[in-house]
């Protein structure tokens, strides 16, 4: 029946991370001890004050249907943070709240692009961006970095791939899979190129804002001229511990904001009353718990860091952001534990799973095959465990 499917289903590709959690679901399910180092899912619990208001709405009988962008408390709560940790200014009608940031991205990809269209994508990158790019029929362009500029592209690597065609730019920053962070010198190096080429639309994708380790966030909509082309993606998945709450925003130029109303309108209209409760209460309440959560995941960087760097073959990098290591395995490329041969990131990645039952994510997904990301939102112990497997797995490898 797969000829009955639509030909933009056939394009999609499945998300990598979600495979591989899948699968190693299934192999616990079998009583398999596998060390999960997948889900870009911080392990804590989410803030009390943030349930507490979930419950208070559901108590008051707030759920019923929301409004498409989000409750009108909400769009001015994140106004009110973005003035406050970021110098930024946004209306309530420049904000559309959605189903995660996820749904944030899709909704401006599908407002912008046409078929043919250029987006440019910095690799490593999140795997969703392209993804949703061919799904808009668009065609991305990618620009290549390496662990040895710490992921992070240059402004002569981004004119270099500037078009006609080029209208959006995707990138994030802290960056999944990387945990590279842009300084705000390294963002205006690259505004200046920006300024040159008004048509192109940046998409900043910061929902990794509060998980940085340099003290400093930087927002491109920040700098000169960026304002009104920045489109900043957030949420609330990851510096509070809200995964499964399903809240994601962006704040645009307010043409921007009115097209992904009314793309989300058709899709899922406004997102759970109840989870909105609980985002208001996110973002005007305290922040201890997240910058305590922060701290936990600079300590286990420097703990896994301290452990990778060790291990022979491995090119791994600092990370300023984020909980991921994004680590150059090709050295092992060509090599052999008995009748196994890694010949590419994917094949290194199923064979940590099988070999050192530790779970990763192949490179590949991320547009770089040389590399394999493991996530350390986990605790001290599991991460600690699984760099001891992988280094005995690593040494069979001849």
């Amino acid at each position: 029946m797969l000829e009955k499917l639509a030909e933009r289903i056939a394009r999609l590709e499945e998300s990598a991370t979600l495979q591989m959690a899948a699968m190693v679901r299934e192999l616990k399910s079998r009583g398999e001890d596998i060390v999960d180092l997948t889900l870009g899912e911080p392990d804590f619990d989410t803030p009390l004050h943030i349930k507490e208001a979930a419950k208070q709405a559901i108590d008051k009988g707030i759920t019923k249907y929301t409004p498409v962008a989000g409750f009108l408390d909400l769009r001015k709560s994140i106004a009110q943070k973005l003035h406050r940790d970021n110098q930024l200014t946004y209306t309530p009608e420049q904000i559309v709240c959605s189903t995660g940031a996820k749904q944030s991205i899709a909704n401006v990809v599908l407002s912008l692009i046409n078929p043919g269209d250029e987006v440019i994508i910095p690799a490593p990158y999140w795997v969703s961006y392209s993804a949703i790019t061919h799904l808009a029929e668009g065609k991305v362009v990618t620009i290549a970095s390496n662990v040895e500029q710490d992921y992070k592209i240059t402004p002569a690597q981004l004119e270099a791939v500037i078009t006609p065609k080029s209208k959006l730019f995707i990138f994030s920053s802290p960056c999944n899979p990387t945990g590279a962070v842009y300084t705000k010198e390294e963002l205006e190096a690259l505004a200046v190129v920006f300024r040159k080429y008004p048509n192109i639309i940046i998409l900043a994708d910061e929902i990794y804002e509060y998980i940085n380790f340099t003290g400093v966030h930087a927002s491109i909509a920040s700098l000169e001229g960026m304002y009104d082309r920045t489109v900043i993606v957030n949420g609330f998945s990851k510096g509070f511990a809200m995964t499964g709450w399903r809240l994601g925003y962006i704040t645009a130029p307010l043409w921007i904001a009115q097209a992904c109303t009314k793309m989300q309108g058709q899709f899922t209209s406004g997102t759970c009353s109840i989870t909105q409760m609980a985002g208001e209460a996110a973002m005007l309440g305290d922040m201890t718990p997240t910058t305590d959560m922060c701290a936990h995941y600079k300590r286990r960087r420097d703990l896994g860091y301290a452990q990778l760097k060790n291990i022979p073959g491995l090119k791994v990098n600092l990370p300023t952001g984020a909980f991921y290591f994004f680590t150059d395995i090709s050295s092992f490329f060509g090599k052999k534990n008995g009748d196994i041969t890694i010949n590419n990131a994917h094949d290194m990645s199923m064979y940590l799973l099988s070999d050192a039952k530790v779970s990763t994510v192949s490179g590949e997904a991320f547009g770089d095959g040389n590399c394999i990301r493991f996530s350390y939102a986990t605790s001290d112990d599991k991460l600690l465990l699984a760099m001891d497997r992988i280094a005995v797995s690593l040494a069979k490898l001849k």
